[in-house]
């Protein structure tokens, strides 16, 4: 169905080529994925089956692509459009009318279908990806993971034989991921739709795909394969692969049942090694410090393991984390029942030590914000101290962007008060409120306004009075590889969000806000993410991030605050949450339990 060539393109004053040597061939009725780390030329695969590389990106393509016999360097993506369709990583991109239903309507409408055809395909797709409830909602009103959804709707209404989806997931919540997957793999099956897609998260699509298509480095060949034998060699890898690698498995698990079923020597080894580890220490001011005692049977902890997790240690005064993993971490006086040490010495999170309880930086008290005909959020309560890491998390449309705009000043109460700083930010002057609080948004390109990285890193600079390179230092951290002389706009969406979070930690606010940072990130530069964000909460700087991504979650929030329906359902720390919810619990952890594991480095680091 489609055929790559020893395709290669260059786009437009580039030295080297972005791929090359690319040769192989997607039958009909399979889905593949193709992964690879940020910048590898993903997207620029993806574009050459549409048409859309080199007919509207520029550039030279070399080779043949054909999809169903079609030859794209012919044929311009409009006479593609019924066989290919396509969604890319911006999905405010794709619309071109005002409302859900139309939008869904609209390449029916122009492939001259007939609208009692049309009107069946709307209601079949509402239905399929949960979009019922907004089909009168206009877009610009939609959450990004709404409109990500709607995206993936509008391709799948005209019933192409193809389907090209770049990052198709990256916005959306663990349960609606899971639906449009699942959709997915019935027009495969069922159907025999063709699909090629490109994805970062692949802890949750590397079990749907049949073949994998590993880009391992820019102007690389590709490594194609079975899923289990390209992940063996890939250099990015979903937390169950990682996990199996660690424990010597093979083949590898890819999917969590897979795991779970290895996993008991496993179970033994981390059990042992927490026996081992809970003989007396000694602690940072010389002293002996005896064991923690057994949590209380039905408390979720293993016999014979223990319960590790990160999030219990808060800046707020609701534990200091230790200095080491032996330490338990000692609870502010209160009226406890017995072993309520123990667990709390067992969901600390050791990112860091951090100062003693200071002034919050943030505080919210019964927020409300009605938009048009909806209430975003009513009566919520939040607070954020110095050094804190807060996960925003829930479905789509829960109201997590529309609480970071409350913090940042975008978005005026309806009710209730916001403070940051001691200043409110709805009534506080722009060149003030950028020293007390920064937004990385979820399009980063918002931000980025300059012809290079250069010049993006040196007026970031200057804005924030900084050191000359600063930001570009930044910029290096967490994507090494972009060039000074790129232009912004030619950057990935990984590139990008990379380039637009340097620009905002360049003034290194108070209150850093991130609303979903990690889209379009590969597992490497997620990690560089990661120790950013840990060095700048053990500096003191307080962090809001909405996320879908329970991995990072895991890895760095030492509270979740899940939302629904605009309200705060649940608030407390990392690991006490996940754990107990089956859409938001990590890879690790789903595999380990009983015990409570959360990331495969506190696996590593339990064994070494």
């Amino acid at each position: 169905m489609i055929r790559f060539e020893d395709v290669r393109v260059t786009y437009d004053g580039a030295a080297e080529p972005t791929v090359q040597s690319i040769d192989f061939e997607v039958p009909e009725g399979e889905l593949v994925l193709l992964v690879g780390p940020s910048g590898v030329g993903k997207s620029t695969v993806l574009g050459a089956v549409s048409g859309l590389v080199p007919h509207f990106t520029g550039g030279t393509l070399g080779g043949r692509v054909t999809v169903a016999g079609r030859d794209t360097r012919t044929h311009k993506p409009r006479e593609l459009a019924d066989v290919v369709g396509t969604v890319g990583q911006d999905p405010l991109a794709h619309f071109v009318t005002d409302t859900v239903e139309d939008e869904l309507a609209y390449g029916m409408e122009s492939l001259g279908l007939a609208p009692e055809v049309m009107r069946r395909r709307v209601e079949e797709t509402l239905d399929l990806l949960g979009l019922a409830g907004l089909r009168d909602r206009p877009i610009a009103t939609l959450s990004g993971g709404q409109r990500q959804r709607v995206a993936i709707g509008s391709v799948l209404t005209p019933h192409p034989q193809v389907l090209v989806l770049d990052e198709p997931t990256s916005a959306l919540d663990p349960a609606a991921a899971e639906e449009v997957l699942a959709v997915l793999q019935r027009l495969v099956h069922d159907l025999g739709t063709t699909v090629l897609l490109a994805e970062h998260r692949l802890e949750r699509v590397i079990q749907y795909a049949d073949r994998v298509v590993l880009l391992p480095a820019p102007g690389s060949a590709p490594i194609v394969g079975p899923p289990a034998e390209v992940m063996a060699v890939s250099p990015v890898c979903p937390p169950v692969v990682d996990l199996g690698r660690l424990a010597g498995w093979s083949p590898l698990p890819l999917t969590v049942r897979d795991a779970r079923r290895r996993a008991g020597t496993l179970r033994d080894r981390l059990a042992a090694a927490a026996t081992a580890d809970s003989t007396p220490a000694t602690n940072s001011h010389g002293t002996s410090t005896p064991p923690a005692a057994p949590a209380p049977a039905g408390d979720g902890a293993a016999a014979g393991g223990r319960r590790v997790g990160r999030g219990g240690a808060r800046p707020d005064g609701g534990g200091v984390p230790s200095a080491r993993a032996s330490e338990p971490v000692p609870a502010p006086p209160r009226p406890r029942a017995a072993g309520d040490t123990a667990r709390r010495s067992l969901f600390r999170r050791r990112p860091a030590t951090l100062a003693p309880p200071r002034t919050r930086i943030a505080e919210v008290r019964a927020l409300a914000v009605r938009r048009g005909r909806v209430d975003a959020l009513h009566h919520v309560d939040l607070t954020v101290a110095p050094g804190e890491t807060v996960a925003l998390m829930g479905r789509n449309g829960a109201g997590k962007s529309t609480l970071l705009g409350s913090l940042v000043g975008l978005v005026a109460p309806s009710a209730g008060t916001v403070h940051v700083g001691g200043a409110v930010p709805s009534r506080t002057p722009p060149r003030e409120l950028v020293r007390r609080v920064g937004l990385v948004p979820q399009d980063p390109r918002d931000l980025l306004y300059a012809d290079t990285v250069a010049a993006e890193c040196a007026a970031a600079d200057r804005d924030a009075g900084a050191e000359p390179g600063t930001c570009r230092g930044l910029v290096s951290e967490l994507l090494p590889g972009i060039t000074d002389d790129t232009h912004p706009r030619d950057l990935s969406e990984g590139q990008c969000l990379a380039l637009a979070l340097a620009v905002v930690l360049t003034a290194r606010p108070p209150l850093l806000l991130l609303d979903e940072p990690t889209r379009g990130l590969d597992y490497a530069a997620k990690a560089r993410l990661a120790a950013v964000l840990r060095g700048l909460a053990a500096e003191g700087h307080a962090i809001v991030l909405a996320t879908h991504d329970v991995e990072l979650a895991a890895e760095i929030a030492h509270r979740v605050v899940l939302l629904a329906e605009g309200e705060v359902i649940a608030d407390g720390p990392t690991a006490e949450i996940v754990v107990s919810s089956p859409s938001f619990a990590p890879q690790v952890t789903k595999i380990l339990a009983p015990q409570r594991w959360l990331t495969v480095a506190e696996v590593r680091e339990a064994l070494a």
